[in-house]
């Protein structure tokens, strides 16, 4: 992080940004960084200790006289609640602020049955769990879920979802406010993946690719440690980009020859059935093609063709440094088909720098993603200058 030094006016939320993000662990270092004198600097720093966000963890190794303090970012002095929603299933945690998750819960939870029944079921986990870790409502900072659906970020409203029927615009906030007095946080399931698995192992990535392909498809895109969304949510869409061999396929947003209608978990489950093999979505292509089931494994091969036609222009236009499958097709059969059309079709200066890969938190990604969020948001300087 470059230095924040010469104005003067470094705030106490900008103090805590920089010993939570590592650029600063001592009073010397932050002094430093920021041009703060002495006595400004310790006032605010009294405030980050008094309200329990800072705390003081021994000391460094002595240069010459009194060895410096360390300060770090206090982990456990709050909770954050965050919950994954899939067409069929969810999952939702209790973490600390350092994204440990200290209990949780999965199971089945149809989306389509939609927001009142979905979200009270939610809250009821999250207060079952809260129960398990011995801990209560008043120690959570924040709530963060993500969706199946495209998310406006600044309102938490999902537009216009094709798999989330029912959600145009429904208020979550205000749902699980009802419940939970705290900041919540929305986001589509894909950016919060992409989150998640960029923090957890390329955190030095500066251009992250995710493609979620389960029963729809969609991909995250983390620039430099955040998520870009685009101007109202909508980037990372790929799964309604028209593809050339679609023919009249209808996808479920009501158009025709969509990338999610030919190649999407939901879309092989369709076409499964048409031969006679039993799959309802995605999580049941995904055990088919586990089992080997030869016209799963043909169709994975044949949907990942389909995808890497349309990621050789995403790698294009991005050039990311990883690029990374995830959800219920992420087996080798459907990475190698993206692997056979990707290099074919995309200059050898796009890819020279490129790793394909799969994903490596699986059913968690979501959760450590949206509770990294909820964490960025909550102790973000704006949101810790409001709250002292």
């Amino acid at each position: 992080m470059g230095q924040t030094r010469a104005d003067g006016a470094t705030s106490a939320g900008q103090l805590l940004h920089l010993v939570r993000t590592g650029a600063a662990g001592t009073r010397g270092e932050l002094q430093q960084l920021t041009g703060l004198s002495r006595s400004t600097l310790g006032l605010r720093l009294e405030a980050l200790l008094r309200n329990g966000w800072l705390i003081e963890a021994g000391s460094t190794a002595s240069t010459g006289g009194r060895p410096p303090t360390v300060l770090r970012f206090a982990a456990d002095h709050a909770l954050v609640l965050a919950a994954d929603l899939d067409t069929r299933h969810a999952r939702a945690a209790v973490l600390d602020l350092a994204g440990e998750v200290l209990a949780e819960k999965s199971g089945e939870l149809v989306v389509a049955d939609g927001p009142e029944i979905v979200l009270d079921t939610i809250a009821d986990w999250f207060t079952a769990l809260l129960d398990e870790v011995g801990r209560t409502a008043d120690e959570v900072a924040g709530i963060g879920l993500s969706v199946p659906g495209p998310v406006e970020f600044d309102t938490g409203l999902v537009i216009r979802p094709p798999i989330m029927p029912g959600w145009d615009e429904y208020p979550i906030r205000e749902r699980l406010g009802r419940r939970f007095d705290v900041p919540v946080f929305v986001d589509n399931d894909a950016n919060a993946m992409a989150l998640g698995e960029q923090a957890a192992g390329y955190p030095d990535c500066p251009a992250f690719v995710l493609v979620k392909v389960s029963t729809g498809i969609g991909a995250g895109v983390v620039i430099d440690g955040s998520v870009f969304r685009g101007i109202d949510g909508g980037a990372g869409d790929i799964g309604h980009i028209r593809v050339r061999d679609a023919g009249d396929a209808k996808c479920q947003c009501g158009s025709l020859g969509c990338l999610a209608a030919v190649a999407s978990g939901g879309a092989l489950a369709g076409a499964l059935s048409d031969l006679g093999v039993t799959a309802r979505s995605g999580t049941d292509v995904r055990e088919l093609i586990a089992a080997g089931q030869p016209d799963a494994l043909r169709l994975a091969r044949e949907a990942g063709r389909r995808v890497g036609e349309v990621l050789a222009t995403v790698v294009s236009v991005l050039n990311p440094g990883v690029l990374m499958i995830a959800g219920d097709l992420a087996d080798h059969h459907f990475v190698a088909g993206v692997h056979e059309v990707l290099y074919q079709t995309t200059l050898p200066r796009a890819t020279r720098h490129l790793d394909v890969v799969t994903g490596r938190l699986a059913d968690r990604a979501a959760l450590q993603g949206i509770g990294r969020l909820v964490v960025d948001e909550v102790y973000s300087p704006a949101g810790v200058d409001a709250r002292l």
